[in-house]
């Protein structure tokens, strides 16, 4: 491939139109990066193109200069209501992101129109502009005659087998890093400094919180794992950290996500607490740090959010807190990913706020139940992580974690059952007693608190306790048989000798249907038992269970 040695829109093999050149010069885009140098010929040439570039590195604008272009060149004018170019991004942020540069740049083009369709919006409106099920389902409306590209800054076997199905003799681009050895495939930006931090379960809030009142005047992403854990550490640091402009951004909001998105980019300073839903594509300038409180589930999701900073060329810093057990996990980024990291020192002026954390639990019964919340969503999370055997559930300390969560007491869940943890004090208060601050949810709790009460069966013995549903169930399931039982016994002529004959030929036959035993051993047993159950050609051998 030509090497573009200048980096100058004007050196492209295929001129650009004037008004993409003059958007080009109002947005200060004076050079191409090597991801838009190397792609936008191929695609003008009607080559598909499967790019893989770091973070930061300019792709947006490599496929939206093209896909303009190429609508340009058509001999054939688009007619009324037909799609010319479909672009599809992973979140909501990446679509508007992509929406208002391609915005930009049809301000010269009054023939071209666009439209975003994101989830959260009214679904009967979107149904009737698009229909879509999936990406394959995707391609399946697609022309087979079409320009396709795909972006990333992973490729991973998922983006592969698309790379497969929608893509035709694709060229693929591998951009580098300037600095980096050729042999090198490093996936984050070289002017990324990187690090990782060991902390204990019971440390690792009072890290984070140190390290942001050290960083006030900067601006942050701090990543959790689920969004449970956004809403209650979120409303943590809006407490702990003063005179800090604080944001929450999760999957499960949904209109609300737009406006704080906007909202934070255009801050000089401040924290945005959230899940991976902000970790693909997203640019936000001049974001200084980007902490990972809990590692993500997937390790390219790792890289992912690394690359919310150090972007275009800028400098940038990325830090992971990680459990003593988890150390080995900064090697394996180092060969899988081909992500290192180096320590950072030790945090200074740690100080303790966890009774703080207890203390708002204790003021408000929504921060108490968004803690246990937090903490039931955190440990199902790390069950699934896809590094699993570094990620043991079985070597979490629970009572730690609990700890470090600030939590009264711990949640009944099943991960817990059968296990007893010394190492936590529970608070020596009864839970159920705790309100709501905001005076309408603690009232209506009440009202429903006394609709339990005039209930047939007492709220004392299913709530108070704070038993596990689980465990109700079986309790209830228990009773139901034994009265079954009393009433089978009463109502039956059958004696045990026959009820137990009955039951052993019942078995034999699930082991027969299983395959377990042959048919000339079922027929041995039944002739020497002189069972009282049907003979094999009598079976019912109709599709279904059959027991």
């Amino acid at each position: 491939m030509e090497n573009f040695s200048d980096g100058k829109w004007e050196s492209l093999p295929l001129k650009l139109h004037d008004s993409i050149l003059q958007t080009l010069k109002e947005l200060k885009f004076t050079y191409m990066t090597p991801v838009q140098s190397a792609c936008i010929p191929l695609f003008m040439s009607n080559k598909d193109v499967a790019a893989e570039a770091v973070t930061g590195s300019g792709k947006t604008l490599a496929f939206v200069i093209p896909a303009l272009e190429i609508l340009l060149k058509r001999e054939e004018k688009l007619k009324k209501m037909q799609v010319g170019a479909l672009i599809i991004t992973p979140t909501r942020e990446l679509a508007l992101q992509i929406s208002e540069v391609m915005g930009r740049f049809l301000q010269g083009f009054p023939q071209f129109r666009q439209i975003l369709l994101i989830g959260g919006s009214n679904p009967i409106e979107d149904v009737e502009k698009f229909k879509t099920q999936g990406l394959n389902t995707i391609l399946g409306y697609l022309p087979k005659q079409r320009r396709t590209g795909l972006f990333s800054a992973t490729q991973t076997q998922e983006l592969e087998k698309l790379v497969r199905a929608g893509l035709r003799n694709p060229v693929r681009i591998t951009v580098k890093e300037k600095g980096v050895a050729a042999s090198s495939v490093q996936k984050t930006p070289a002017r990324l400094s990187n690090y990782y931090a060991i902390c204990r379960a019971e440390e690792k809030f009072n890290a984070l919180v140190a390290f942001l009142r050290q960083h006030k005047h900067e601006k942050q992403l701090v990543f959790f794992s689920t969004c449970a854990c956004v809403e209650y550490f979120g409303k943590a640091l809006e407490v702990l950290i003063k005179n800090v402009s604080i944001h929450c951004i999760h999957g499960k909001m949904k209109h609300k996500r737009n406006k704080i998105f906007a909202d934070f980019r255009a801050l000089k300073s401040g924290i945005l607490v959230c899940t991976d839903v902000m970790a693909r594509g997203i640019d936000i300038p001049e974001v200084n740090w980007v902490l990972q409180y809990d590692p993500p589930s997937s390790a390219s999701s790792f890289v992912h959010r690394c690359g919310r900073t150090a972007r275009i060329g800028n400098q940038g810093n990325a830090l992971v807190f990680l459990l003593p057990m988890e150390e080995s996990y900064v090697n394996f980024l180092s060969i899988n990913q081909k992500c290192p990291l180096q320590p950072y020192p030790p945090v200074k002026d740690v100080v303790d706020v966890l009774p703080k954390l207890k203390a708002m639990a204790l003021g408000d019964r929504a921060m108490f139940e968004k803690g246990m919340k937090a903490f039931v969503s955190c440990v199902q999370a790390y069950a699934k992580h896809e590094c699993s055997l570094i990620f043991r559930i079985k070597d979490l300390d629970f009572a730690a974690l609990a700890r470090g969560f600030g939590l009264l007491r711990l949640p009944k869940m099943p991960e817990l059952r059968g296990k007893t943890f010394p190492d936590f004090k529970e608070e020596a208060i009864d839970t159920d007693s705790i309100r709501f601050k905001h005076k309408n949810r603690e009232k209506q709790r009440q009202k429903w608190l006394a609709e339990q009460k005039e209930k047939e069966t007492p709220l004392k013995k299913n709530f108070i306790k704070n038993k596990a549903w689980s465990k109700q169930k079986i309790k209830k399931d228990k009773k139901k048989k034994k009265a079954a039982k009393r009433k089978l016994d009463e109502e039956s002529d059958v004696d045990d000798e026959d009820l137990n004959e009955l039951l052993n030929d019942t078995r034999l036959l699930k082991k027969f249907k299983k395959g377990k035993i042959s048919e000339e051993d079922f027929d041995k047993h039944l002739s020497s038992a002189g069972s009282s159950c049907p003979k094999l050609a009598e079976v019912d051998s109709s599709d279904g269970d059959g027991e």
